[in-house]
């Protein structure tokens, strides 16, 4: 399987692209909750968000790392306990969300830039480095947009 190239541009074109109204082909999150959830995995990988506890025991880490490198796609219907569900928007429009979401990467990238040896803590990863979580975030992107048919699943 292919995942989405996790870099701005890319995201940003396929964000452009999603209606506001857009229905997911599976799940109960919004188009514009989805994309502020994407935002919320760019703070967590930058520790700007409360932090979790580890939700696997951790002699899986290693396993659940490999995983990120793996072909295997993130399963539809997941349901991490560290991701609310039934959480309102904090933006006022799917468009604000996308700005949000595009600050944040920049963020994110200047994060890691500043010091590339850097790990921050997944509640189902453990510690991941700058090329796990940009492989998480090709993962999960990739997720999401098959979720609201912006690429094909």
């Amino acid at each position: 399987m292919s995942y989405t190239e996790p870099d701005l541009e890319n995201a940003l074109l396929h964000l452009n692209k999603l209606d506001e109204n857009a229905q997911p082909n599976w799940g109960e999150m919004s188009a514009h909750r989805m994309v502020e959830h994407l935002t919320d995995t760019l703070n967590l990988a930058m520790g700007n968000l409360e932090k979790f506890p580890l939700q696997i025991p951790e002699d899986k880490i290693e396993k659940a790392q490999a995983f990120l490198f793996s072909e295997h796609p993130l399963p539809k219907n997941f349901e991490a306990s560290f991701a609310k569900k039934a959480v309102p928007t904090r933006t006022e429009s799917i468009s604000d969300a996308i700005d949000e979401f595009a600050t944040t990467w920049v963020d994110f990238q200047d994060f890691f830039d500043a010091d590339p040896n850097r790990t921050t803590f997944h509640p189902s990863f453990g510690e991941l480095n700058y090329e796990k979580w940009l492989r998480l975030h090709s993962k999960h992107l990739t997720h999401h947009f098959q979720q609201f048919g912006l690429i094909e699943a």
